[in-house]
């Protein structure tokens, strides 16, 4: 797309696109935005997502989110019933069919899941619930509700369930692009969220604020926190363009405490930098810890204590909200009991946190100069590359490997960046691909990386980044030599 700029949207252009949109599925042609209007200005206070994450940010509470939905809405309300005593926020995750645009292949499977009595879909088909169908689960649930996806065309969805009176909405271009899909065009994906976010403006001239959330752990596979930050800024700022004014930002728990702490402080400010320098200063942000994204131990006991240590490190770093992982993440998807456990785990840590105050070291400022320094890097060159606008920047950047996501599927993607964790269990690079960092951070990387070879006696390898992937589902966080593991478990 060659036209694609970071622009606001013309209106006539984008009533267009949006009659073609709702056309395209029968659900669509219920949409009324001013109904929708009303629907969502008639919510209470307690069920707008705004209202609960600007109030928990300004008083320095943490709020806690699951994740969770089944094909029925029956079934989708009884378990968000069950969740809501246990947590802060709810949530609605999408199914894979409606995530690719399958609605027809969603039907199908709402129509197995009712003859099976129990859910055959790994989410909730709000596009093919409709406006009606989503109407009735926002109005059974006593907290507000977000639509948590996986969607690079999210413009029908975010239609429906913004009508229907979700108070939030996750996602981005991006995000919901690079990790998950393979051949979908980013120039595509960046532009069809325009869509999804000039929409939610348009909300705003209505006075409603809607609460919108880019997707921060990427693939949630040692993602080095500069290029998840990167990611983050650049959703925010593509957002802010179109008249969006409640941002989350969020970041993906790597594992090394020092490093997940400055990533996530650094965040809020490295985004105000950005969000000012673009001339934006009408809006309200707020951040999001990710509990860790990639392998759990199958032991619930173990799993436990990974839920427990990204709870306290997200009290720690002054996370607004947390997404609550479960003891059962790796043998599918999680009961409504496996949730509720995950979410107690969760509530005790931030309880006992809260009162001990907030750390602070040489350690943590250092890791957030490295993390300022790599972010200002990558952010001039995407600058640089689009000539100053930032959508064309970012497909530019993609394209030449400035910005490299880590095991992502899309061809967009130039994969030549490479993780590895340092001998404290930090995410730093073994290969940093054509990603433009400084050379005093490039050495840096280099000399943690061979800290850790020279403690394990042995050369920093593939084979060592392959062990780090594999290692907390081990019941480590580096992935060591297993004499090593043992003798450091035990000393």
């Amino acid at each position: 797309m060659e036209n694609l700029v970071n622009a606001r949207l013309d209106d006539d252009g984008f009533d267009i696109e949006r009659a073609g949109i709702l056309a395209s599925w029968p659900t669509g042609e219920d949409v009324d935005f001013a109904e929708g209007v009303k629907r969502q200005l008639a919510l209470p206070t307690w069920k707008r997502f705004t209202d609960a994450l600007c109030s928990a940010d300004r008083e320095g509470r943490t709020l806690l989110q699951p994740r969770a939905g089944v094909a029925l809405i029956r079934e989708q309300t009884t378990l968000l019933s069950a969740l809501s005593p246990h947590c802060d926020v709810l949530p609605t995750t999408i199914d894979a069919y409606t995530r690719h645009n399958r609605y027809t292949d969603a039907q199908a499977g709402i129509d197995r899941s009712r003859k099976a009595g129990t859910s055959l879909l790994n989410g909730f088909p709000a596009v093919n619930h409709g406006v009606e169908g989503c109407v009735r689960l926002v109005e059974a649930v006593d907290k507000p509700i977000q639509v948590r996806h996986g969607t690079p065309d999210a413009r029908l969805l975010a239609e429906i369930t913004l009508a229907s009176g979700f108070s939030s909405y996750e996602g981005g271009g991006i995000s919901y692009n690079i990790p998950y899909a393979k051949r979908v065009s980013l120039e595509r994906s960046i532009r069809d969220w325009q869509y999804c976010d000039r929409l939610i403006g348009r909300y705003e001239e209505h006075g409603v604020r809607i609460n919108r959330e880019p997707f921060g752990p990427l693939t949630g596979t040692l993602v080095p926190p500069f290029i998840s930050h990167v990611v983050a800024i650049s959703e925010g700022l593509l957002a802010l363009e179109q008249g969006v004014k409640c941002l989350t930002l969020g970041y993906g728990q790597g594992g090394n405490i020092v490093q997940d702490i400055a990533a996530l402080r650094s965040l809020r400010t490295l985004a105000r930098h950005y969000f000012r320098e673009a001339g934006h200063s009408d809006y309200e942000l707020t951040t999001v810890f990710h509990q860790w994204m990639g392998g759990f131990p199958e032991d619930e006991a173990q799993a436990t204590a990974v839920i427990c240590l990204g709870a306290m490190v997200a009290k720690q770093a002054q996370a607004t909200k947390i997404i609550v992982k479960t003891p059962h993440e790796a043998s599918g998807v999680p009961t409504a009991e496996a949730n509720i456990a995950g979410l107690k785990a969760t509530r005790q840590m931030i309880n006992m946190v809260a009162d001990q105050g907030v750390v602070s070291g040489t350690e943590i400022a250092a890791e957030v100069e490295i993390i300022e320094a790599e972010v200002h890097s990558v952010m001039r060159e995407i600058f640089r590359l689009g000539n100053g606008d930032l959508a064309r920047g970012v497909v530019a950047a993609f394209h030449s490997g400035a910005v490299d996501i880590p095991f992502a599927p899309a061809i967009a993607n130039l994969g030549k960046l490479t993780p590895i964790r340092d001998d404290r269990g930090a995410v730093r690079l073994y290969e940093a691909g054509n990603v433009p960092l400084p050379a005093d951070v490039l050495a840096y990387h280099r000399d943690k990386i061979a800290e850790r070879a020279r403690s394990e006696k042995r050369e920093a390898n593939f084979d060592m980044v392959v062990d780090d992937v594999r290692a907390i589902s081990a019941s480590t966080l580096i992935g060591r030599p297993t004499d090593q593991s043992t003798d450091r478990a035990t000393s």
